[in-house]
């Protein structure tokens, strides 16, 4: 277990927190490109900052104070300019770099004055990668936003899904490195709310846990494998900071303050090679719903969904030190030594863990897939079909979150070449 004040240590991502100081220095996936289709504006919330996205007329994205320094109206109500964001209250202008340009009363009756050039709001690097927007809100220099492999796989489509969590972020992350929770959440809950009494889920017999340059990898055997199974030799990857990699999706749970999480995801499916060559035209976005409307309770029927349940069940910030860990639990332990020790890295003045800043390093970094050569070379609908895991998407859709819309359900059916009972 841990004491209340590594607890609190760990979990605090709010400015000058020293989780939030590590935290700053990664770039966080906080929208998609797509969102930007029908609307200018977004608030953000990240590392207990209140902010505003927006793209200009121009083209250019930008991430600044959620509130104009003029007499505090909210930005996210502004309009875009050719280049920058205008308040909606008095007119200023602001660029990405969170200067101010126009101060239209201002600049008419004392021009001499330059007052605006006195002005400066909080600004924040935006990049696009994956169809994901990445900010940053850490000190200089600027490390380079990861290009992870699977960005650049061909013949699939990808879609990206956000959830509103209401817990603490480093409860989210532990399920990243904590693969019993399948057996039961997934497999066997699963089953049960089926109300099927059996059989269940094969049990995990063996478990290991390896630090790699990003992350840690964690390899399982259960009932009916053996060491050669890709789930052994190669496993699945908790990425670093703040994500899980699978091999066809990432998560990251990304802090949006101290009580709260922006689930992220982005899945990938090879589609079949009976319809390669497929190029996708847009990376479709939306938003998952975690309570079922009518009864309020929390919806269990995806997979993501289930830990939504297992995270915000600890608690709004678990309390670490009333748990009981046992040796299936090594994993999380490694996961939290190794954050105490990055905090020191800090504190010295060095980079944390899987920092990146070598263009060359970062041309398509690759990371462990157990199902590399299916997801990169492809297969035919009835290999596809044949796979325990990829398979059951073909036949029962997306299962990682629930509430997809039709458009994206239909967007995949048709790469994929499938057409389900409407």
């Amino acid at each position: 277990m841990l004491d209340q004040a590594n607890n609190q240590l760990l979990t605090q991502v709010g400015p000058g927190t020293p989780m939030g100081n590590l935290l700053r220095r990664y770039w966080m996936p906080v929208a998609a490109v797509s969102e930007f289709e029908g609307q200018s504006i977004k608030p953000v919330r990240l590392l207990g900052e209140d902010l505003t996205l927006y793209r200009d007329l121009g083209g250019t994205f930008g991430l600044i104070d959620r509130h104009c320094p003029h007499r505090r109206a909210d930005l996210t109500y502004g309009f875009v300019e050719q280049c920058g964001l205008r308040c909606s209250y008095h007119g200023w202008l602001f660029d990405e770099h969170g200067r101010c340009t126009e101060q239209p009363y201002e600049d008419l009756c004392w021009p001499q004055a330059d007052f605006k050039d006195k002005i400066r709001i909080a600004s924040y690097p935006v990049e696009a990668k994956g169809g994901l927007l990445w900010a940053y809100l850490g000190p200089e220099p600027v490390p380079l936003v990861p290009d992870w492999e699977p960005f650049s796989w061909t013949n699939g489509f990808v879609q990206i899904v956000f959830a509103d969590v209401a817990c603490n972020w480093f409860q989210c992350q532990e399920n990243s490195i904590d693969p019993l929770h399948f057996e039961w959440m997934h497999m066997n809950w699963s089953l049960r709310l089926e109300d099927r009494l059996g059989p269940y889920s094969p049990r995990h017999l063996k478990l290991a846990f390896d630090e790699f340059d990003y992350g840690f990898i964690y390899r399982r055997i259960r009932e009916g494998m053996s060491e050669e199974d890709l789930l052994w030799k190669v496993g699945r990857v908790c990425l670093w900071p703040n994500a899980l990699f699978t091999g066809d999706h990432f998560e990251w749970r990304v802090p949006v303050d101290d009580d709260h999480t922006l689930s992220v995801t982005w899945a990938f499916s090879r589609v079949p090679r009976e319809q390669e060559p497929y190029v996708q035209q847009r990376i479709p976005a939306w938003h998952g719903p975690v309570r079922d409307e009518q009864s309020g309770r929390w919806i269990s029927s995806h997979i993501m969904n289930q830990d939504f349940i297992a995270w915000v069940g600890q608690g709004t910030i678990a309390d670490r030190t009333q748990e009981h860990l046992g040796p299936s639990d090594r994993g999380i332990l490694m996961l939290r030594k190794r954050f105490l020790s990055d905090l020191e890295l800090i504190a010295r003045g060095e980079d944390p863990k899987a920092i990146i800043r070598d263009p060359e390093q970062n041309r398509s970094v690759r990371l462990p897939v157990a199902e590399r050569k299916i997801l990169t070379q492809g297969a035919t609908r009835q290999e596809l079909l044949r796979h325990p895991l990829l398979g059951k998407q073909l036949t029962n859709g997306f299962p990682f979150q629930a509430g997809q819309p039709d458009e994206v359900r239909r967007a995949y059916e048709d790469a994929m070449g499938i057409r389900r009972a409407r």
